[in-house]
């Protein structure tokens, strides 16, 4: 059996193997409170304070399931396309590790609420490309461990470790794809773009925030190769909580190559999990995996069967949202963007706050230009998405209006922008503050372009001879002394009428 961390080219790996994937995905619901018990979902408390005799499996302490945790598992179940199941039961996945203080996880099986789905999702170039779901099923979150006294914060080398229990009985729902055969070189893309579709499916239907940076959705990357023309699947490893976009095309990538590598080299693939590493990209092992029946699954004694009524499902199916590609291509059509723009703007995280920002009174192609311009770059240098940003949609499309009036220019706007971010208050407030409104007064203009007209006299005696493009440059000498405050299509106009120019 061989180890080895060396990578082959990605090229030469696809042109001997084919990928497949199976991709698994923990969305970590938003409710209230616990899946079997009343303590509170709140994280940000002292460890161990939100726990109960239920969450912490005392003995004689008995499980309630979450009725809003099953409705979410439902309305997952229904957008994805799957059959939801008329009766389904939990499961104890038995496993010693001390993140749970029962022993067992509460999970689903053989059983679960949700199976036999799909999602299709849309490469970069348009292409679609399905995804068909094996199941989405109800558990509960783990407890966290603080691996304390090693380099490296992980339980190898550590001198002890601190269990935290808060964290213990959140709702979870894990959803499986079936193989994903056929992707080839795509692969990597496949599973980000299908990440991507399933976190924006979650967020429309309102059931959780799917922060991968907050652990509110995480991957677990699947992946095997096996020689072209052959039926048999590979080895697999599973690359363990994947927490961004990218991170799930890189583990992919790496796993593609470091596969190859071992398998060019004569050598075995492990079964295992494998930790990704942010600041390279690669992989290192885990643990050897289990296999199911490690687990040693039997049916959860303590709580009974869930049966949905038709009835409510149906009810829930026609409540669900408009599904993100149906929206995103309807807004498309009424921005009236290309698919390559509509893709940038849902990478940047902006489709939403467009829409917030025109619903506010802004007109579509402002929102955007601000969204995906000022606001976009400003995110970019501080390291934040657009929503983390404080500035509310109302606020951009107050700059918007300010804008269309006359009011500001777009250098001014931007430094209302900048203001807003700064904390210094509303954008009437940063206008006021920095004294940032359009000189509008004629007379006030009228002055400062009679004295560019005198300070430029061979540019004036340009335009006069029948040169009218030079007229930038004492445009800029205005919008210079009026410290970009002046509207410069008015400043266009009254040098023009001064020098007795048609426009």
């Amino acid at each position: 059996m061989t180890v080895t961390t060396d990578l082959v080219a990605y090229e030469e790996a696809l042109a001997t193997y084919d990928p497949v994937m199976g991709l698994e995905v923990h969305v970590e619901l938003g409710t209230k409170t616990k899946m079997f018990c009343g303590c509170s979902t709140e994280l940000k408390q002292d460890a161990n304070s939100q726990t109960c005799p239920t969450c912490l499996g005392l003995p004689g302490a008995l499980p309630v399931v979450n009725e809003i945790g099953v409705e979410s598992a439902i309305k997952i179940g229904l957008a994805l396309n799957c059959e939801i199941a008329e009766w389904c039961r939990f499961a104890r996945k038995n496993y010693f590790y001390p993140d749970m203080p029962k022993n067992f996880q509460t999970s689903q099986y053989d059983e679960p609420i949700a199976f036999n789905g799909y999602l299709d999702v849309q490469l970069e170039d348009g292409e679609i490309f399905r995804v068909e779901i094996e199941r989405a099923h109800m558990e509960e979150d783990t407890g966290k461990s603080t691996h304390v006294g090693g380099a490296t914060g992980r339980i190898h080398g550590a001198s002890h470790s601190l269990l935290d229990y808060n964290r213990a009985g959140i709702p979870l729902i894990e959803i499986v794809t079936k193989p994903i055969e056929g992707a080839g070189e795509r692969a990597p893309e496949v599973a980000k773009a299908y990440v991507a579709e399933l976190r924006e499916v979650i967020k429309a239907l309102g059931v959780s925030e799917a922060r991968m940076d907050k652990g509110q959705m995480r991957c677990d990357v699947n992946l095997s190769l096996r020689p072209h023309g052959r039926e048999e699947f590979g080895t697999r490893s599973e690359t363990k909580n994947v927490n961004s976009l990218r991170s799930v095309e890189r583990a992919a990538r790496f796993e593609i190559q470091r596969h190859a590598a071992v398998l060019n080299g004569g050598g075995t693939i492990i079964q295992e999990t494998r930790h990704f590493h942010e600041e390279d990209g690669s992989t290192t092992s885990g643990r050897i995996k289990d296999n199911a029946e490690d687990y040693r699954y039997f049916p959860e004694p303590d709580l009974v069967p869930v049966a949905p009524a038709r009835e409510w499902v149906e009810e829930l199916r026609a409540g669900l949202p408009e599904m993100p590609r149906v929206r995103r291509n309807r807004l498309r059509e009424e921005w009236g963007v290309s698919e390559h723009d509509m893709q940038s703007i849902l990478n940047a995280g902006a489709v939403d706050p467009i829409v917030a920002t025109i619903e506010a009174g802004a007109d579509a192609t402002a929102a955007r230009k601000w969204w995906m311009g000022e606001l976009a770059r400003n995110a970019n240098e501080s390291g934040k998405s657009l929503d983390e940003l404080p500035v509310t949609p109302a606020q951009v499309a107050r700059v918007a209006e300010l804008v269309a009036k006359g009011d500001l220019n777009d250098k001014l706007a931007r430094q209302v922008f900048e203001g807003v971010l700064a904390g210094e208050g509303t954008p009437d407030e940063v206008v006021e503050k920095r004294g940032l409104k359009v000189v509008s007064d004629e007379g006030a203009l009228s002055t400062a372009v009679d004295e560019a007209i005198a300070g430029n006299a061979a540019i004036a005696d340009k335009i006069r001879g029948g040169k009218v493009q030079a007229v930038g440059a004492l445009v800029g000498a205005v919008m210079k002394a009026t410290r970009g405050q002046a509207d410069a299509a008015r400043v266009r106009e009254l040098i023009l009428e001064k020098l007795g120019v048609e426009g």
